[in-house]
């Protein structure tokens, strides 16, 4: 008996020796998109080049107030929908997630956006309306361009570039059409453009063949779409079966891989924007593509990107406030952050917008969105 004894103290020491080298902590960050539906293929990006950094994160170790931390991902499907994105919202913080990359869209982030405010988890989105940032929450870092940027940049772009006099508006009435229309409007008008019509659709619609045709009577030089690739597609397709001579521009939605691949040599007369600088630009740039195609076996959308980069700053912004547990403090250091990523440089403005973030112009060219070059 004596003996049995001894040897479970002995058991019980070798665990006790063991469980300080097998013990780490788990940091998760939470990642809302829409990652089924017609917007999936842009939620799927996202997640991949968050995923992509976690990985390499994990691969290289990463100490945190002198322990050493393994992160991991929990990716939820907000289906573009904002009902659905206050409730992965709410599940997300019950996970008691250290941060949040997205929403991808704006009419998910505005509702969401309260829900992590109120937890006082930071939040990373790209949706661009600029209500976003205009709530006076201070947990929220947008590490993509505005609606002001890329609209503007866009209206800049029709006057100048195509030397556009007249122009006509569609939008889907989301909060990501809306407003990217509104301020492509307002600088359409700056640069002394004629709006000769404004349309609506929604976010279901795939006909657009009455709204074109309506256009088509106005003649306009361009016409700009605020909303998604996933009607982009076959809009540009039916204005070329209605004739039209118009050319195509819109924001960052329509600036992806898929919609070359399903509006095919229709997509040769889109343009749109996308913010930061050029991947293809820049060394780093095209190793990231290159580490992306290998790794997923397909193109780049839009935002793998700056996800990518989101997930590195969050590491950088821990190791620095020197916790993976005080949100105040992540957030106070986000705020003073300055972080130098693939896509660009992150610093954030009192609303926690983006300082100085580039736009750049795209065409779709075989298929692919390629920046533009006059």
């Amino acid at each position: 008996m004596h003996k049995f004894i001894i040897l479970g103290a002995t058991a019980c020491t070798a665990v006790t020796l063991t469980l300080p080298a097998m013990a780490q902590e788990v940091v998760v960050i939470g990642h809302s998109a829409p990652l089924t539906g017609p917007q999936a293929a842009n939620g799927k990006d996202n997640e991949y080049g968050a995923q992509m950094a976690v990985d390499e994160l994990n691969k290289q170790g990463v100490l945190i107030a002198g322990k050493k931390v393994t992160f991991k991902l929990e990716s939820e499907d907000d289906q573009a929908d904002p009902k659905t994105g206050v409730q992965v919202a709410q599940n997300l913080v019950d996970r008691n997630v250290v941060a949040v990359l997205g929403p991808y869209n704006s009419g998910v982030a505005i509702p969401a956006s309260r829900v992590y405010n109120n937890a006082g988890i930071p939040l990373l989105p790209v949706a661009s309306n600029p209500a976003i940032t205009q709530q006076g929450f201070k947990n929220i870092f947008r590490i993509g361009a505005s609606d002001a940027q890329l609209g503007g940049t866009m209206g800049d772009f029709a006057a100048r570039a195509l030397k556009a006099k007249t122009v006509a508006i569609i939008d889907d009435r989301s909060a990501y059409g809306q407003g990217i229309a509104e301020q492509f409007e307002e600088s359409a008008k700056a640069n002394g453009l004629k709006i000769v019509d404004k349309q609506f659709t929604n976010g279901q619609a795939t006909d657009f063949l009455g709204i074109l045709t309506a256009l088509k009577a106005k003649n306009p030089d361009v016409i700009f779409f605020g909303g998604y690739a996933s009607q982009a597609a076959p809009m540009v397709k039916q204005m070329r079966q209605r004739g039209l001579k118009a050319k195509l521009l819109g924001g960052d939605a329509i600036c992806t891989a898929d919609m070359g691949k399903v509006a095919g040599d229709a997509a040769s007369i889109v343009y749109c924007s996308q913010g930061g600088t050029a991947l293809d630009q820049t060394e780093e740039g095209r190793q990231f593509i290159k580490k992306y195609k290998d790794t997923y076996h397909t193109d780049m959308q839009v935002y793998a990107v700056n996800y990518y980069d989101g997930v590195k700053m969050l590491a950088d912004v821990m190791t620095k406030a020197a916790t993976t547990s005080d949100k105040s403090k992540l957030i106070a250091q986000l705020a003073n952050e300055h972080y130098k990523g693939i896509a660009g440089t992150y610093s954030f403005d009192a609303e926690g917008n983006l300082k100085g973030a580039p736009t750049t112009v795209y065409v779709i060219r075989n298929g692919l969105p390629v920046p533009y070059v006059n």
